[in-house]
């Protein structure tokens, strides 16, 4: 007899759950604000939540939909969220009014890797900062640049020895191995060549943390979940990994700095300081003790920060300079010009001082943005500046680099690459908040000045023994992978790389 009633029951099941992913879907119409159709049980983020497309093509596909609003109403699942297109807000959020939208909202257990400066919030962020800051000074970096340049030498031995048997490099792969030891290096103290175990583990960490995981996207589709269930987003092996490699650190150095200057000597310094402290009191944590733990959590961000996005972007790079030929010889008489004013080395000054090697990689950064997209939490009731708009408390705010960078308004031909777009004058012109790789203010990339010398430096090393030629393979028309958190390119890239002839 049951089984006459179960399709009225099923039904009512259907209706039930169909409510249930629908209820808030008119939450920005009732504000007057436009945004796309949500789809039920996957909002705006279908696409991406099924790795069809990477979240950073999905928003710039929302940005580009609505190009003459301000922000845009969208939802991660049933949960509202607002799309800033305007620049002028944008610098409202991220420096003027900083203290409405100071966290990034990624809420799950804090526990382990948790605490570290990229995901912390409120004042534990604050006394992180405050402390952590000074680690990426240019001072700091300077003293640091010797381990960085061993780490590029070795690497430039060791292309020109794979030159002997091939010309063509899938440069990624290529490129995350000078990644990989320069951070194994600056980080931890240890030697690629060395601790070969290690590093492979750390190759094996990579793809645990590069690709989505599904704890991520349960953040995104359901905020405060996995912090009510005690969850992390970083995978129980990679804080057991990161754990036992500081430990052994630590023990290795008895908890005191060694004088290499590197990351860990830098934060055993600030242990022996005591507490962080926030400078500020906002009715959360005032002060934090550099435990073993902590150091861990910025151990592992630092590891994220300086090892993925370089190897990307100097992908990029390259790829940009093999079709752009022009480019790469005015780039080479100036690595050329540099080298021989340095008396034939290449100094933390040498790397710095270079104006167009500068702009390449400004502008590789604005055609490629990285990191998508920027995230930002009110933590108070806000109304958007000339506007009826108010963002309410916990709102989650977003933001395109991407879609920003393509955008005709701000970049004349935006798909070109042009590197005197970087040109002080240009920059003088155009908003600050047109060009944000990095972010902006306060909650800007910590590790940005790292990643950067780390890339020019083994950008300069390449160009003064070879160029850079497009193989028969190289794809004139890459496509973003959508199963990795970095936006990197989808089968890699392939180039030529030649040992240049060099009249002496």
């Amino acid at each position: 007899m049951w089984v006459l009633y179960l399709p009225a029951v099923l039904s009512v099941l259907i209706v039930t759950l169909y409510l249930y992913f629908t209820r808030t879907f008119n939450y920005w119409k009732k504000r007057n604000v436009r945004g796309p159709e949500p789809t039920v049980f996957f909002g705006n983020l279908k696409d991406s939540t099924l790795r069809k497309k990477n979240i950073g093509i999905v928003m710039e596909e929302i940005y580009n939909q609505f190009p003459d609003e301000k922000v845009v109403g969208m939802y991660r699942m049933t949960t509202p969220c607002l799309l800033v297109r305007d620049l002028d807000v944008i610098k409202h959020i991220m420096i003027k009014d900083f203290e409405a939208f100071r966290d990034r909202g990624v809420e799950f257990s804090k526990e382990g890797l948790g605490q570290n400066l990229f995901h912390a919030d409120g004042e534990t962020w604050r006394a992180l900062r405050n402390r952590f800051t000074p680690i990426f000074t240019s001072g700091k970096l300077k003293n640091m640049f010797y381990l960085m340049h061993e780490g590029a030498d070795n690497f430039i031995d060791h292309v020109s020895k794979e030159c002997e048997k091939k010309q063509e490099f899938e440069v990624h792969s290529l490129l995350q191995t000078y990644t990989m030891s320069t951070i194994s290096s600056c980080a931890f103290g240890v030697s690629y060549n060395s601790i070969s175990d290690k590093v492979q583990t750390l190759e094996i960490v990579d793809k645990i943390i590069s690709e989505p995981s599904y704890a991520i996207e349960l953040d995104y589709m359901y905020p405060k979940l996995l912090a009510k269930l005690n969850l992390s987003i970083i995978p129980t092996p990679v804080q057991h990994f990161f754990k036992s490699l500081v430990d052994s650190i630590i023990s290795q150095r008895n908890g005191k700095p060694a004088g290499r200057n590197d990351f860990m000597d830098l934060i055993l310094e600030l242990r022996q300081m005591g507490e962080v402290t926030s400078n500020k009191y906002l009715g959360g944590v005032t002060s934090l003790e550099i435990t073993d733990e902590v150091i861990c959590a910025q151990a592992f961000v630092f590891y994220v920060a300086g090892y993925e996005t370089s190897a990307t972007t100097m992908s990029y790079l390259i790829y940009q300079l093999s079709l752009n030929q022009d480019v790469q010889n005015k780039l080479i008489a100036e690595v050329d010009e540099a080298i021989k004013a340095s008396d034939g080395k290449v100094t933390y000054d040498t790397v710095k001082e270079m104006k167009y090697l500068n702009k390449v990689f400004d502008e590789t950064l604005r055609v490629y943005s990285i990191v998508e997209p920027l995230q930002r939490k009110a933590t108070r009731d806000y109304q958007i500046p000339g506007t009826g708009v108010v963002i309410e408390k916990d709102t989650m705010v977003l933001i395109s680099p991407r879609g920003i960078h393509y955008d005709p308004k701000y970049y004349d031909n935006p798909k070109q690459f042009n590197p005197d777009r970087f040109d002080a004058e240009e920059v003088g012109k155009r908003h600050p908040c047109a060009y944000l790789p990095f972010g902006l203010g306060q909650r800007n990339c910590i590790g940005m000045r790292f990643g950067r010398l780390q890339s020019l430096l083994c950008i300069t090393k390449i160009l003064s023994k070879f160029r850079i030629e497009p193989s028969k393979n190289t794809d004139r028309n890459l496509q973003v992978e959508p199963r990795r958190v970095i936006i990197g390119p989808k089968g890699g890239i392939r180039v030529n790389i030649v040992p240049r002839k060099i009249v002496s």
